[in-house]
């Protein structure tokens, strides 16, 4: 039983921070137990927390007790750019990451925001996901150059669109104020369609999106049930024109300095989370998704798209490669998606 916290009360609350220095990361203590801490993007009930729970959970059982950590939900350590500082300086040890976050740092993260790449079938994108060369090695090259290691990547579901307006062609997005991550590609992605995009954090967007100062938004559906989105968006529109992609990552410093054997539990327990995580946000998407067709109080439109509509919009959607390929990153870059676009055909 996942436990629904809405975002609403955090955009209202603020974020809520906490005294890191007091808070700061051990070691091995005297006893030779760890204390470690784990930042996730999200809040409780909501998938990467969640994660970072049984994550945490498995890690105290494998260890005998000997390895605990800290969970914090989106907040708490502050924004999304604070918790990934506080991850390369070593503040926190683990932290889950979106590399829509990381756009400005490291471009090639923004590989994940070229819509329509990913399979439709989420099973296979996950075993793209797992897999992939042009991720694991070149990509996570980049990213422990700045002090990040990611160690496994996971979707959370297949995207959609909420609105205040039907959104069904491309004509529907022309003018729209799309709130989106601070990432060039993304934004670029949405004016290819036409839309207005608003870079935005996700403690503002619940307010945002109820005052108009913008017209929707993009995530999976166990986000815009539990954020409670539906309730201030009239209209979702079931596009799956992208997954959205999540990073386990560690400081590489703590890492590469711990145990051998405790290494080894923790390589052990991210795989083992793999599947995990995979019924989790395939459980939470399917069952709230039912939450917001039933919800008679606040009555949001469902539409989903035909395969011709979708059509329209990955049409629209593949010039956006040659504009990553060609604005945002540079040969190593062209190099990791090119890898991966044949890593991604070979699963069709």
């Amino acid at each position: 039983m996942f436990l629904k916290k809405s975002f609403k009360a955090l955009a209202l609350a603020g974020a809520v921070s906490l005294g890191l220095a007091a808070c700061g990361s051990e070691g091995a203590g005297g006893d030779g137990t760890y204390n470690w801490q784990f930042v996730t993007e999200e809040v409780q009930g909501q998938v990467q927390y969640e994660y970072a729970a049984e994550f945490a959970e498995l890690l105290h059982e494998k260890s005998d007790g000997q390895i605990n950590i800290d969970v914090f939900e989106f907040g708490q350590l502050g924004s999304e750019v604070d918790q990934v500082e506080q991850l390369q300086d070593g503040i926190v040890e683990f932290a889950i990451v979106s590399p829509g976050f990381t756009g400005g740092m490291v471009a090639e993260g923004q590989v994940f925001a070229l819509q329509f790449l990913f399979p439709d079938d989420q099973e296979k994108t996950q075993e793209i996901l797992n897999t992939s060369e042009a991720l694991h090695t070149h990509l996570a090259g980049m990213y422990e150059a700045h002090n990040i290691k990611p160690l496994a990547f996971f979707t959370e579901g297949a995207m959609q669109w909420t609105g205040s307006n039907e959104l069904r062609t491309p004509a529907d997005f022309q003018g729209f104020k799309m709130r989106t991550q601070e990432s060039p590609l993304i934004m670029e992605s949405y004016r290819a369609y036409g839309a207005d995009p608003s870079p935005l954090s996700w403690s503002e967007l619940y307010t945002s999106l109820d005052r108009g100062v913008v017209d929707g938004q993009e995530n999976p559906i166990f986000f815009i049930e539990d954020a409670s989105f539906h309730e201030v968006q009239s209209h979702m529109t079931i596009s799956n024109h992208n997954n959205y992609v999540a990073m386990t990552t560690v400081n590489p410093d703590f890492y590469n300095g711990l145990p051998e054997d405790i290494r080894a539990l923790i390589d052990e327990t991210v795989e083992e989370m793999q599947p995990r995580v995979f019924e989790m946000q395939a459980e939470m998407n399917e069952s709230l998704l039912d939450s917001i067709i039933n919800d008679t109080d606040n009555p949001t439109e469902v539409i989903e798209l035909t395969e011709a509509e979708r059509e329209e919009f990955r049409t629209l959607a593949l010039p956006v490669r040659d504009f990553f390929r060609d604005e945002v990153v540079g040969d190593e870059g062209r190099e990791m998606l090119e890898l991966l676009e044949q890593e991604i055909a070979a699963h069709q």
